[in-house]
């Protein structure tokens, strides 16, 4: 994958089916109140989006145990 002028991005976020915001690489987390989130050693998380997680911004199984169902799909050019 790469971006739109030919580089690998720095960071991927991913929409995992029926689940979280996968999220890989480097990125900046900072809440409403703009403080940042301790992201430090981690290469890859899970960011809830169901809105059930007891652990937010991050996933904490919660949408299995809920039954949360989304399954965005991205447009294809075609």
């Amino acid at each position: 994958m790469s971006g739109e002028n030919g580089t690998v991005p720095d960071a991927v976020v991913k929409i995992v089916e029926n689940g979280p915001y996968q999220v890989k690489g480097p990125v900046r987390l900072v809440d409403h109140d703009n403080n940042v989130y301790d992201l430090e050693g981690k290469r890859s998380y899970l960011l809830c989006r169901c809105g059930q997680s007891a652990n937010k911004p991050f996933c904490d199984g919660a949408h299995v145990r809920t039954g949360f169902s989304a399954g965005e799909r991205a447009e294809t050019a075609g």
